[in-house]
């Protein structure tokens, strides 16, 4: 029946992947004549997307960004009819581990709906729909459950297993993990995360990463190779270094990061880290900081306020949420999603790389927070951190309306933030992937408001130049 009702119209990777795939014809440089007349060809909501990235002050790095996540798309294809395994990974699991097999190729859930909702018409609000109509739960987190509804259809590029590092530190997504992996019949791998910070725990989970590295080898049929995993995290780790030359530069002001690189970054990291394309777009991303710092290029005349959103921030509507905030002088200095605290990889052997890959898969922030002995604690302790870095005035939060977990603590975490920091905190409602929730228009009113009667007469920072 599923499958009847939808083939006609295809699964949200399948289209995707297609719509991407046009990305390699265009070429590294587009003017504005012809940036123009793409977007009158495109549907309205991709045409919003493509208009957002393709301001000139981004169009470089955005060209650069979107042929990497094209490559990525065209590399999962190209692996499935070569007879490699595609393994679906979470938002908390580095995709460096799985390029280290020659037989298996990675795939993130949660960028994969978030590609959904930037290109499809309609967003991908079907594949929810599809979910919710099977019966499942609608407190499940839209995040994933958009791009495994898809894959629910049956009409859909389906993965060959599904590696769960979700368990203890977001719940909706390890459920609808199992529920997808049972109903397609493909395996699961478990990462469960003790709740234990102490190096005791520390130890426990490097024992369960290597219990992971064994199960997958036996599902490859595959040894995990020293000098391919030395390859592929060589290359991880000279994006990393570049990540947090990026990270550095966000703390001058005005802010020469645009906006929507902080969405590039980890787009980035949950794809193509341990791969040459990873380092080529960060690069251009760097490129592009370095000659806007030079230049005090700022797309306002002032920078009114430096927001650290301590959660996660909404995808629907790139130009409205990071182009024209930051040409109200608002900067998004980063999100919880896209704050990391990873290192670079000892690459000396098979076995510290082995743990390397382990520790970075800890700190990923939901797994170090959520699955903390205390989340508020350590969530506060984390944005602190975070905030006096990149000199923040302030937080915001997104409610993200699935997300009992960060919703049970928020009021404490707020409490404790103003008290540590010093730092006001909005609340927002709304879901970061689904735009029936609460229209940008309203969400706009209200972090106005909030800069106005909170923040505006602390501080600003005026530019040199606009553009």
């Amino acid at each position: 029946m599923a499958q009847k009702e939808f083939r006609d119209y295809e699964g949200l990777v399948n289209r995707v992947s297609g719509i991407f795939g046009l990305l390699k014809y265009f070429p590294d440089e587009l003017s504005d004549e012809e940036v123009e007349g793409v977007l009158h060809v495109l549907p309205k909501d991709m045409a919003t997307t493509i208009g957002a990235v393709m301001a000139p002050r981004i169009r470089r790095a955005s060209l650069a960004f979107l042929k990497g996540i094209q490559q990525w798309f065209d590399g999962a294809r190209a692996a499935k009819a070569q007879g490699k395994k595609i393994i679906l990974v979470p938002f908390n699991f580095p995709p460096e581990f799985v390029y280290c097999f020659e037989n298996a190729y990675p795939l993130t859930s949660e960028v994969l709906t978030v590609s959904g909702v930037a290109s499809l018409e309609g967003q991908g609000e079907r594949y929810w729909d599809f979910a919710m109509g099977l019966g499942l739960p609608d407190y499940l987190c839209s995040s994933n459950t958009i791009e495994l509804g898809s894959a629910l259809t049956g009409a859909d590029f389906e993965p060959d297993a599904i590696i769960s590092a979700a368990p203890g530190s977001c719940d909706a997504n390890s459920k609808i993990h199992e529920f997808v992996a049972r109903y397609l019949g493909v395996p699961q791998f478990l990462l469960d995360k003790p709740v234990d910070d102490s190096p005791r725990g520390r130890r426990a989970y490097r024992t369960y990463f290597r219990s992971l590295v064994r199960d997958l080898e036996e599902f490859l049929g595959e040894e995990l190779k020293e000098e391919r995993m030395r390859e592929v995290l060589n290359r991880a780790n000279q994006a990393t270094r570049l990540y947090y030359d990026l990270w550095e530069m966000r703390k001058a002001r005005p802010n020469p990061c645009p906006n929507i690189f902080t969405l590039y970054a980890y787009g980035i990291r949950y794809t193509l880290w341990g791969t040459d394309i990873a380092v080529r777009v960060l690069q251009a991303m760097l490129d592009t900081v370095r000659e806007r710092m030079a230049e005090g290029m700022y797309p306002a005349e002032e920078e009114v306020a430096r927001c650290f959103w301590i959660y996660t921030f909404y995808y629907w509507d790139w130009y409205g949420f990071f182009n024209r905030m930051e040409e109200r002088g608002i900067t998004v200095l980063g999100d919880l999603l896209g704050s990391f605290f990873f290192q670079p990889v000892d690459t000396s052997t098979r076995e510290a790389m082995i743990d390397g890959l382990a520790d970075t898969c800890w700190d990923y922030a939901m797994t170090r927070q959520v699955g903390a002995e205390s989340m508020s604690a350590q969530w506060v302790d984390d944005i602190a951190y975070w905030t006096s870095q990149l000199d923040a005035d302030a937080c915001i939060y997104c409610g993200h309306h699935s997300c009992k977990q960060t919703w049970s603590v928020f009021s404490l975490v707020r409490g404790e933030i103003m008290k540590r920091t010093k730092l006001p905190t909005l609340m927002l409602q709304g879901d970061a992937w689904i735009r029936r929730m609460t229209p940008m228009s309203a969400l706009d009113e209200q972090i106005d408001e909030f800069v106005a009667t909170v923040l505006k007469r602390k501080r600003t920072t005026t530019a040199r130049r606009v553009g």
